[in-house]
């Protein structure tokens, strides 16, 4: 009796200890001042030997790696209000979803124009992708991948070390004898297993990011986005006389605007012109 007493107290010591801690901050498990309860490691540590060869012990290996994947795609099409039925069938077929859906019908004033946050299987990406560029013509792609495997292995062993003590507390709970050791190791349990949900909680949405890539998809009308540079000379040299052929018609219709003032201002300009002649006739200079 005086012997699991004892463990309960010093496991209490360790608790005001660490209670201040927050899960995934290095800084508890660095301290060397803090006590722990005998068997029982501090959250976010690991015991050596408690992972397993090939599990989450710190080291990355070449085949085991977590990546997130997020870009940006860009394509003019015809209607962008109905290519948006279109890409949320193609990502849906590719097992994915679709995170939000704007869409922006023709106005006076602007052109129609749609904007999708699109959720893609990691392995579906490239496929995907490549089907999502056929629904017009493709403006830009974007893509940037971020590898978190540091971080989700370091996850995964404190979420390790935290279920080990949560079991081990489990255990004691059952050899409580008096009322006040069992309140003692209840609020421990409460405190260790609010830690793991919270680890385990972060773990769940790296790995909902590193399963499906976020694909932000754009779609705008024909004629409001500028063209790519061209490939070749061809490509160019049809580029260069849309582009003479629409400078000229600007050009025309400039004029076609500024010529009803111009020869406003050449009438007006001829009047003052007749009337200092005129004048001049009626009196001439001594």
């Amino acid at each position: 009796m005086k012997r699991f007493t004892g463990v309960v107290a010093v496991l209490l010591g360790a608790l005001l200890l660490a209670g201040c801690s927050v899960p995934g901050d290095s800084s508890s498990s660095d301290s060397g001042g803090s006590a722990t309860a005998p068997g029982l490691a501090e959250p976010g540590t690991v015991n050596p030997g408690s992972i397993e060869p090939g599990g989450s012990t710190g080291e990355i290996t070449s085949t085991q790696r977590d990546v997130i994947t997020t870009g940006m795609v860009s394509i003019t099409v015809d209607d962008p209000i109905a290519s948006v039925q279109d890409a949320v069938t193609i990502t849906e077929q590719a097992g994915g979803r679709v995170d939000s859906r704007t869409e922006n019908p023709a106005t006076d004033n602007q052109p129609a124009s749609a904007n999708l946050t699109l959720r893609i299987p990691s392995d579906e990406l490239d496929r995907t992708l490549a089907e999502l560029k056929q629904l017009g013509t493709v403006n830009f792609v974007s893509l940037n991948a971020s590898d978190i495997t540091q971080q989700t292995q370091d996850l995964d062993a404190r979420i390790t070390s935290l279920q080990t003590s949560v079991d081990r507390l489990l255990a004691l709970m059952v050899e409580a004898t008096t009322t006040a050791d069992l309140i003692a190791v209840e609020n421990a349990l409460s405190q260790r297993q609010s830690d793991l949900e919270g680890l385990q909680a972060q773990r769940d949405y790296l790995s909902d990011q590193v399963d499906f890539s976020t694909i932000t998809l754009d779609l705008y009308s024909t004629g409001t986005v500028a063209p790519g540079t061209p490939d070749g000379f061809w490509d160019a040299l049809a580029a260069g006389w849309n582009a003479l052929v629409t400078a000229l018609g600007i050009a025309i219709v400039g004029i076609g605007f500024a010529l009803p003032w111009l020869l406003a201002l050449g009438l007006v300009t001829a009047i003052v012109y007749l009337v200092i002649r005129l004048a001049r006739k009626r009196h001439p200079a001594a």
